[in-house]
């Protein structure tokens, strides 16, 4: 490897890719040492076959996982792209054959990393970390029962995945926006081999306008009460909120009132 502690003081930009196993407390310490065994010749395995030597990167073991930074010469679209797709396909054939299939959740960001004789350092490695082990990651993972999900952060998503690319499809990812420890960010998500996972979060209501009758006008969907639908054609089409009813095509034999009665004026037509 090409670094040395010579360089502590030095950050070179490099893609920092964190690697953790679900559920891992649930292995017994008879299991442990063969999952960690899996997680190794999957990850090792991709690289082969990406045409990336495994002394080209620099990788650290974290008992659960592995956190790898690579060098800037190499691609990050070669990692985004051939080498998570080869780590997907390794792992979902491995696992057909497993009693307890190996769960991995993979983040990558590139930023600046300090090397020292211990390990790597610095915010990119703390950001890349964080979003393996979001709430969003395990769940998406859980709640899919996928083998693989991929975390990217967004700066990451705009320059190399929005693009595009060989065996990199932005379509495929989905964004979120998840609390860490050093605040709120954004970061987008893939399951690979499937469609954009459904995140489901609702739109955030306008804090700034209010109904009449004090509450928030918007809804959890993003509609207002009333709010109106163009179609294109001068015509409009109204979703309804709370109370409100919505009629199409009705002809009424008398005066109709429509919204709440406030007040006690009796008009007459």
């Amino acid at each position: 490897m090409e670094h040395d502690a010579l360089d502590a003081g030095e950050a070179r930009y490099e893609l920092v890719i964190s690697v953790d196993a679900r559920g891992s407390g649930q292995y017994s310490d008879a299991e442990k040492p063969l999952m960690r065994r899996q997680i190794y010749e999957v990850l090792e395995t991709a690289f082969a076959q990406a045409g990336v030597g495994r002394n080209a990167v620099h990788l650290e073991d974290r008992g659960d996982g592995v956190l790898i930074s690579v060098p800037g010469r190499i691609a990050v679209a070669r990692l985004l792209g051939l080498w998570m797709t080869e780590l997907h396909e390794k792992l979902r054939l491995d696992n057909r054959r497993e009693r307890r299939p190996l769960g991995l959740r993979v983040a990558m960001h590139v930023g600046p990393v300090r090397h020292d004789s211990e390990g790597i350092c610095g915010d990119a490695v703390n950001l890349a970390c964080g979003l393996a082990d979001s709430s969003v990651a395990r769940h998406l993972l859980e709640r899919e029962q996928a083998d693989l999900v991929l975390a990217v952060s967004e700066s990451l998503y705009r320059e190399v995945v929005a693009p595009g690319g060989k065996f990199i499809d932005p379509d495929r990812f989905a964004p979120a926006r998840i609390t860490l420890k050093g605040g709120e960010v954004t970061a987008w998500f893939q399951l690979p081999g499937r469609p954009a996972p459904a995140l489901g979060q609702p739109t955030a209501p306008s804090s700034s306008t209010t109904a009449a009758s004090g509450s928030p006008a918007a809804e959890e969907d993003g509609y207002e009460d009333g709010e109106r639908d163009g179609d294109g054609d001068g015509d409009a089409a109204y979703r309804a909120g709370r109370d409100m009813n919505v009629f199409r095509d009705t002809t009424f034999e008398r005066s109709v009132h429509i919204g709440h009665n406030i007040g006690t004026d009796r008009r007459k037509d």
